[in-house]
């Protein structure tokens, strides 16, 4: 992301917290292109070495807009903030980009990485990611299936995981 005010930075020189990003401070799932894209706030995900390559791993519900691009486009983003836009972040994980501008109504400001792919100019921290497996959960394959159904009867269906390379890390 040239002249954008970020410097690209190997997916190992991470210092923060990513179990804390991801469940506590939440980030943007954004999947499209310059033409059309949608974002969504998460909480679910993380981390880690597979397949010889850094990765993360993400679950997006399939009744969410964000699934649809998800599901056509190779690649997507993970975007994460400083706490002051959480307000922007609540916007995102409550508005449906079918109904609204949701992007407009957040005040984000989107930006491209060279490759197409869609984040926030006002993001502190961009992970670029390149799908490499997905799969549905299923309530059979839980080994402990009383959280599971804690959580999925109140909350709706169950999510899609996708296991993604980590291709670009950005930072401000």
């Amino acid at each position: 992301m040239k002249d954008s005010g970020y410097t690209q930075i190997d997916p190992k020189a991470i210092d923060d917290n990513l179990i804390k990003l991801i469940s506590d401070d939440w980030m943007l799932v954004t999947a499209g292109n310059k033409e059309k894209f949608n974002t969504m706030t998460a909480n679910w995900g993380g981390a880690g070495y597979i397949w010889n390559k850094p990765v993360v791993f993400v679950f997006i519900r399939p009744e969410r807009y964000t699934f649809e691009f998800a599901e056509k486009f190779d690649s997507f983003t993970l975007s994460f903030f400083d706490e002051k836009y959480q307000k922007a972040l609540d916007i995102c994980g409550s508005v449906s980009g079918r109904d609204c501008d949701k992007v407009s109504e957040a005040s984000l400001t989107p930006h491209f990485t060279e490759l197409g792919n869609p984040t926030f100019a006002e993001a502190r921290l961009v992970i670029e990611c390149k799908k490499l497996y997905a799969d549905m959960l299923t309530i059979d394959s839980f080994l402990n299936k009383e959280p599971v159904y804690t959580h999925y009867s109140t909350k709706g269906g169950l999510h899609k995981m996708y296991i993604a390379e980590i291709i670009k890390v950005w930072e401000r």
